[in-house]
């Protein structure tokens, strides 16, 4: 152990940072066991949310969605009008590309998938991925229904 604290001196003159040995909390991980209802229903609600757009239903899309839903995206092409640009969608705007089809897919090839990330009291995280996009979800427990509040999502590169 000192050789290697001496080496590293030696190399750029100065000694490693101390490890930080305090207690830390315990922290989310992917072994970490959520209530089983919580996940099936935090999964019933995402699946609702992609498949209502692989459908084409609006009925299903809409009834997972919180009124005051934030749908974005980071900008991949600067706006000279933000420093840091977003794509925004709100509810009815989501609801109405589910109605134009937007994502409208046969389902033979449906491709998608959901897994639950985090649940904490009444909030949750979830990951939706496509071969199309990949969209974090941000889920509020209300009474007993789980709703998407915010989707930050990411648009996947098209093969050529």
């Amino acid at each position: 152990m000192l050789a290697v604290l001496f080496a590293a001196i030696a190399i750029d003159g100065s000694a490693p940072p101390p490890q930080d040995t305090s207690p830390r909390p315990p922290s989310a991980t992917a072994s970490q066991a959520f209530d089983p209802a919580a996940v099936r229903a935090i999964e019933a609600a995402a699946y609702d949310y992609v498949d209502g757009q692989l459908e084409g239903d609006t009925a299903r899309v809409a009834r997972v969605l919180h009124p005051d839903l934030a749908k974005r995206a980071v900008r991949s092409r600067p706006d000279p009008d933000e420093v840091l640009g977003l794509r925004r969608m709100s509810r009815d705007e989501l609801v109405d590309l589910t109605r134009q089809g937007a994502l409208k897919t046969p389902r033979e090839k449906w491709d998608r998938s959901v897994r639950v990330l985090d649940v904490a009291g009444n909030v949750a995280v979830a990951r939706v991925e496509t071969p199309w996009f990949v969209d974090h979800l941000n889920l509020g427990r209300f009474g007993d229904r789980w709703v998407i509040v915010n989707a930050l999502w990411y648009a996947k590169p098209r093969a050529n």
